[in-house]
């Protein structure tokens, strides 16, 4: 399924009032993990309160130690700092990866933004080398940006 195609089953999940926001999250990720080949794990990270790190929310793939990540740690609390989509074609290369599981080759990091404020972000992994294009990072602005109508 091309990523597109996707985006009316995103806004169907963010509309189902009756679901928790978690529970809608967690949809979210099951339906892009099983939709697009080379995302092999599906999460969010979100502010951690007053705290300076992220705290793991909804997620799809392999179990993580990562529960809370420091600002500036990882690519996730890099994103946290420059609030900007980080692309990361071959984690091996990143001095200030922190690695999951040795079967991910590659990672997509895009921030969530409500009232301007970075709340949070949509982490991917994938255990294909170079998979992520703009493409990839166009839909999932999209998705964060529908996210974030249900978090302020």
């Amino acid at each position: 399924m091309n990523l597109q195609e996707l985006k009316p089953k995103i806004k169907s999940i963010i509309t189902k009032h009756k679901l928790s926001i978690d529970e809608r999250l967690f949809h979210i990720c099951e339906i892009l993990e099983e939709n697009v080949a080379h995302y092999n794990w599906v999460g969010f990270y979100f502010k951690n309160g007053d705290k300076n790190e992220l705290k793991l929310g909804p997620y799809v793939g392999e179990p993580t130690d990562h529960t809370i990540i420091p600002f500036g740690k990882g690519i996730c609390g890099q994103v946290a700092v420059s609030n900007e989509n980080f692309v990361v074609p071959d984690v091996a290369a990143q001095d200030n990866y922190i690695a999951c599981s040795i079967t991910v080759k590659a990672e997509i990091v895009i921030p969530i933004f409500v009232n301007g404020e970075n709340i949070g972000q949509i982490d991917i992994d994938s255990n294909t080398p170079d998979p992520f294009n703009e493409a990839d990072e166009r839909f999932l602005e999209f998705v964060c940006k529908e996210v974030a109508k249900i978090l302020d």
